[in-house]
C-alpha cells in the first residue's frame, strides 16, 4: 500500500500543511516566505530553495552563512541529481606542520579549521543548471533583509546569545574583533524581536548575485579573504578559492520497507543513516515491543557510526567502497551483533576497495532537499572585514592522526556532517526530508524514516515525536518529553539514558511529501522558529 501522509496516529503539536502549487519548509519563517515568493513569480523548486537558503544566511546566521558549505538533492524530470558543494583544506596546510606547531588536535576556532566555502557555488551551480529566475532576483530577499534589517526570531536569538558568551570566553586575538563588530555591534547580541542588519553582508550578496558567485572565488571578495588570511597568518589563499568548483555526484540509496531512501555519498555521512536502516530492515517493528525496536535503532546507529568514524573521508582517500558498506551481506553481518543488551560500538570489516535544512517543492513535480552550514554555530569566529562573511570551521572534523583516513591534507575534503535526504517509491518521488544538527543528523534521518514508514506518521507527527540521540559508548540522551516508561525500558537493555534539556541538540528538520494526487503535505520542526509556507 502506498503511504498516505493524511493518516494521523500521533498527537501533533502543529497541523500538517497541505498545498497544490508549491511549498517551502525551513527553520525560519522569513526564509520560507522568500522561497515561496519565487514560486509565485514563476520560479521552480530550485529557485525557491536558492532564495530560501540565501535568506537563511541572513536571518539565521547562528547556523549557516555565505562562508559555509552546502549539499543538495534535486528531483526534476524524473531523475535525482546530487550536488556536493563542500570545500577542501587549503593547499598550504598539513597535519605535519600543525603537529610541529604544537597542536595535538584540530582547534574549533581561528584559521586552522577554515576550509574553502562552497555555499555560494551551490547557489550558482543549481541556478545555472535548473533555475528559471536570475540569481539577482533569487538573492533579492536576502539582500533586503541584510541591508534593511529584520527582527531576530526567538530560537535564533537564544543561539546567538550562547555563541556570544562562548566567543567572549574562548577567542583571543585581533582577528576575532570583526565577528563582534558584525554580530554584536552594540556590545551584545540582539534579543528576540530586535532588529539586526549587516550592510556589508548585503554588499557581498549583491556581488555574488551579479557575478554568479564568480566574485567570491575569483574577484574582489576572494581577494579580501586572501588579504585577511595573510594578515593574520591564515592558510587559505586566493588560489584555493580560484581552483574550487562544486561536484555533481550520484546519490546513493538503500531500500527500506519498499521505499528507496537516498543520501549523498561521502565525504558526507549520509551513509550512516543508510547503513543503520539497512541493518534495521531485518527486524520486525510490528512485534508490539516499542522499546525493543527503539533499542535496535540505537544499536544500528552505533554500529553505522563506528564504521564511518573508521572509514569515511574524502572518497579519494577511502579504501572501503560505499557499495561494500551498504551491501546486504555486510548489513546482515552487523545485524547479528544486535542482541538485547547495549553494545560498545566497534568498526566492522567490510570488503575493501551549525546547520540549516530546507525542503522545497513546486506544482510541476520538481523537489529539492537542501542543507548548508557553518558547522559549529557561527563557525570559526572569523568574519572577513567589510564583507559580513562569517567563515565556517568545517576543518575541525579532520584529525591530526597521520594513520587515519580522515587526517588533514592539502586539498582534501573533511568528513562532513550535513546531509540532505530524499524518499522515492518505485521510481516516483515521495519527497525531501532532513534533520540538521551535526552528528545528530543521520540519527534524525533514521528516526524520521522509522516514524514515517514503520509507524505511519504524517510529516508533522514524524518531526514532533520525541527523539533520542546516541552520544558515545552506551550513553543516550533523550528529550524532556521522551516517555519515561520507554526510557526505563531502554535502561533495562543496558543503555545509559540521560534526559537532556537542550532540545536544540536533537536536531531540527523539515519534510515535504508528495501524495498520489499531487497534493503536497509538509511538516516543520517544532524545535525551531520554522514554517512550511504553502501555495
Amino acid at each position: 500500500m502506498v503511504f498516505d501522509p493524511r493518516r494521523f496516529d500521533y498527537p501533533s503539536r502543529r497541523n500538517v500543511v497541505y498545498a497544490k502549487k508549491g511549498m517551502v519548509a525551513t527553520s525560519q519563517h522569513l526564509a520560507a516566505q522568500a522561497g515561496l515568493d519565487m514560486l509565485k513569480k514563476g520560479g521552480n523548486a530550485v529557485d525557491a530553495a536558492i532564495a530560501a537558503s540565501a535568506c537563511l544566511t541572513v536571518v539565521e546566521p547562528t547556523s549557516n552563512g555565505v562562508g559555509g558549505d552546502a549539499f543538495a538533492i534535486v528531483w526534476t524530470d524524473g531523475k535525482l541529481y546530487g550536488l556536493n558543494a563542500s570545500g577542501p583544506a587549503p593547499g598550504a596546510i598539513s597535519a605535519e606542520a600543525l603537529r610541529k606547531a604544537g597542536y595535538k588536535e584540530m582547534p574549533q576556532t581561528g584559521w586552522i579549521p577554515v576550509t574553502v566555502p562552497g555555499a555560494p557555488s551551490a547557489w550558482a551551480a543549481l541556478s545555472k543548471r535548473f533555475g528559471r529566475l536570475p540569481l539577482t532576483e533569487l538573492l533579492a530577499p536576502a539582500i533586503e533583509y541584510a541591508a534593511g534589517g529584520y527582527p531576530v526570531s526567538p530560537t535564533v536569538a537564544d543561539a546567538w546569545a550562547k555563541a556570544y558568551d562562548m566567543y567572549k570566553k574562548t577567542v583571543k586575538g585581533e582577528e576575532f574583533k570583526y565577528w563582534f563588530d558584525t554580530f554584536a555591534p552594540s556590545g551584545r547580541p540582539p534579543g528576540p524581536g530586535e532588529t539586526w542588519r549587516s550592510p556589508d553582508l548585503a554588499g557581498t550578496l549583491e556581488k555574488i548575485a551579479a557575478t554568479g558567485a564568480e566574485d567570491f572565488y575569483r574577484g574582489e571578495l576572494a581577494q579580501r579573504i586572501d588579504d585577511f588570511s595573510r594578515k593574520y597568518r591564515g592558510y587559505i589563499r586566493g588560489e584555493d578559492l580560484e581552483q574550487y568548483s562544486p561536484e555533481w555526484v550520484e546519490p546513493v540509496k538503500v531500500n527500506y520497507r519498499g521505499y528507496d531512501v537516498w543520501e549523498l555519498p561521502p565525504n558526507g555521512h549520509g551513509i550512516v543513516a543508510l547503513m543503520a536502516l539497512n541493518i534495521l530492515k531485518g527486524f520486525d517493528p510490528c512485534d508490539g515491543d516499542a522499546a525493543l525496536f527503539c533499542h535496535r535503532q540505537i544499536e544500528a546507529v552505533k554500529l553505522a557510526f563506528a564504521d564511518c568514524f573508521e572509514y569515511l573521508s574524502d572518497p579519494r582517500y577511502m579504501d572501503v567502497s560505499v557499495e561494500a558498506l551498504l551491501s546486504e551481506e555486510y548489513a546482515a553481518q552487523r545485524r547479528k551483533l544486535i542482541g538485547r543488551r547495549a553494545l560498545l560500538p566497534a568498526a566492522g570489516t567490510p570488503s575493501r576497495g551549525g546547520t540549516v535544512y530546507l525542503a522545497a517543492a513546486d506544482g510541476e513535480g520538481s523537489m529539492v532537499s537542501f542543507i548548508q552550514s557553518n558547522f559549529r554555530g557561527f563557525g570559526s569566529g572569523l568574519v572577513v572585514p567589510s564583507t559580513g562573511i562569517s567563515l565556517h570551521n568545517r576543518g575541525c572534523s579532520f584529525t591530526l592522526d597521520g594513520a587515519h583516513v580522515n587526517c588533514i591534507a592539502p586539498g582534501k575534503k573533511p568528513y562532513h556532517t550535513i546531509i540532505p535526504g530524499f524518499l522515492t517509491r518505485e521510481g516516483k518521488p515521495i519527497g525531501p526530508f532532513g534533520v540538521m544538527g551535526a552528528f545528530m543528523q543521520p540519527q534524525g534521518h533514521v528516526q524520521v524514516i522509522v516514524n514515517t514508514l514503520d509507524y505511519k506518521r504524517n510529516p508533522q507527527d514524524a518531526l514532533d515525536a520525541p527523539r533520542w540521540q546516541w552520544v558515545e559508548g552506551k550513553k543516550v540522551y533523550i528529550e524532556p518529553q521522551f516517555p519515561e516508561p520507554l526510557a526505563d525500558a531502554l535502561r533495562g537493555f543496558g543503555h545509559e539514558v540521560l534526559r537532556h534539556e537542550n532540545i536544540a541538540s536533537f536536531g531540527r528538520g523539515q519534510i515535504i511529501w508528495r501524495m498520489e494526487d499531487g497534493t503536497l503535505a509538509g511538516g516543520t520542526e517544532p524545535r525551531a522558529d520554522g514554517a512550511a509556507a504553502a501555495w
